[in-house]
């Protein structure tokens, strides 16, 4: 006899179940609606892609390629895990590919710009996206394993400032939308390839007088990311980071007149913003812009959104010379913030129980509830006969707005019975009068 187990979800991952998954939908959905009034498009991406893609783009010695990412080998048909050790070991071979789990989608959406053609793409491509990620690291509040991201990325040949001024403008719309509250916008430079190398080494060379005084982390990262110890939260470390140079005293003169620009371009638009020489992102991909944008509900881990430039991707990944800006948003945060604000919106559900009794009223029940759902109302016809005090109790259960009575009386005078069940009220009422008012309350709900 098989052992009985009981099997849970991956620690790190989890069910969105109803009604939280009604809230999701909504907000995916609110961000398809504002992204295309912006010209934006939706990409559909694979979840795996090779490791190679992610190492090349994100960085070798970041902690999400060094660290985080869920790899496994894709062996070809044939192969099996003797042979494919026999060939690791004696020659040093690979007999297959190395997969990830994507852990974002930003090499991915260059990936699919250049093997489709940028001639594909008239002007600039303005394309978002919408998914789970996946990274193992340890999972807390809002964080996960399996975690869902919406983003929107600008792949072309003009790196005007403007354009990162309308990405950063739309971004905040859609989160005005969903009523995120308490959002903050931090924005930096964090230059060209030119000026940041220098200012990388000196921001080493400072690095590595303080080294002894900085925790095990922060000493890795001198060496592999200077940058990212800029991102450090540790306690003990933060008055030394105060002491070390800005970025912002180290821009080449191009990069100093593209920050300036794209402050008049927020400006322009009505953007408020705070200016944090410690946003660095940590991604290697990064140039110029570098901006995030927190909101309440969150404790210290309050980011919602980051997002810069990153012109040269394109070409490290074997594509034409490019300009490219993007964010992404951390769905699991935000929505989670949006939960604890308690500001939720009124969200669609099931509008009618058609509580049947007797069998005559069985088949015109199942009529008006096809006439319902093809007026595009959410309509709930129990299979099995009930006793009407049974079938509110289920309908009030569901959450439903209407009850619809039909039993002997109702079939005999070709009538129904609507009760609207937070408030008792009923009405008797011939099919088409139903319908036109049914019709009309869902489009007063959704006005």
């Amino acid at each position: 006899m098989a052992e009985k187990r009981e099997f849970r979800a991956i620690k790190g991952m989890r069910d969105i179940l109803p009604p939280d998954s009604a809230l999701w939908n909504w907000f995916e959905e609110s961000a398809r609606e504002v992204f295309e009034t912006y010209g934006f498009r939706d990409i559909r991406l694979p979840i795996l892609e090779q490791t190679e893609l992610f190492a090349r783009s994100i960085g070798a010695d970041t902690d999400v390629v060094g660290k985080e990412m869920y790899t496994f080998a894709d062996r070809p048909y044939g192969v099996d895990d003797s042979s494919g050790r026999y060939l690791v070991e004696q020659r040093g071979v690979l007999p297959f590919d190395l997969l990830t789990l994507r852990p974002e989608a930003t090499a991915s959406v260059v990936r699919a710009y250049i093997e489709h053609g940028p001639h594909n793409w008239p002007g600039s491509a303005k394309l978002y996206y919408m998914g789970p990620m996946f990274r193992h690291e340890r999972p807390q509040k809002g964080r996960y394993r399996q975690f869902y991201q919406i983003g929107a990325e600008v792949l072309g040949q003009s790196d005007a400032p403007g354009i990162d001024a309308e990405a950063i403008e739309m971004l905040l719309v859609f989160f005005k939308r969903v009523r995120l509250k308490n959002i903050k916008l931090q924005l930096n430079s964090i230059g060209c390839k030119d000026c940041r190398s220098k200012y990388v080494e000196l921001l080493r060379e400072e690095l590595l007088k303080v080294k002894e005084q900085l925790g095990a982390d922060s000493q890795r990262r001198i060496e592999t990311n200077p940058l990212r110890v800029l991102d450090s939260k540790v306690p003990h470390e933060q008055p030394i980071i105060e002491t070390l140079p800005r970025i912002s005293d180290h821009l080449c003169a191009a990069c100093r007149e593209h920050f300036a620009a794209l402050k008049v371009e927020l400006k322009l638009r009505g953007v408020e913003y705070e200016e944090n020489w410690r946003l660095v992102r940590g991604l290697d991909y990064y140039t110029r812009t570098t901006f995030e944008v927190t909101a309440s509900g969150l404790g210290s881990q309050n980011a919602v959104c980051g997002g810069g430039r990153y012109d040269g991707l394109v070409e490290l990944l074997g594509g034409p010379p490019t300009k490219g800006i993007g964010f992404a948003i951390g769905s699991d945060r935000a929505i989670l913030s949006i939960q604890e604000a308690g500001d939720l919106p009124d969200l669609p559900g099931l509008a009618v129980f058609v509580a049947w009794m007797g069998p005559k009223a069985y088949v015109p029940a199942i009529q008006i509830t096809r006439k319902l759902r093809e007026a595009g109302l959410a309509v709930e016809l129990p299979a099995d006969e009930m006793k009407f005090k049974k079938s509110l109790g289920l309908a009030d259960k569901l959450g439903a707005k209407y009850a619809l009575i039909l039993g002997e009386d109702e079939v005999a005078s070709g009538t129904f019975t609507l009760k609207r069940l937070k408030d008792a009220d009923q009405k008797k009422m011939n099919e088409n009068d139903l319908l036109e008012y049914l019709e009309s309350e869902r489009r007063g709900s959704r006005a």
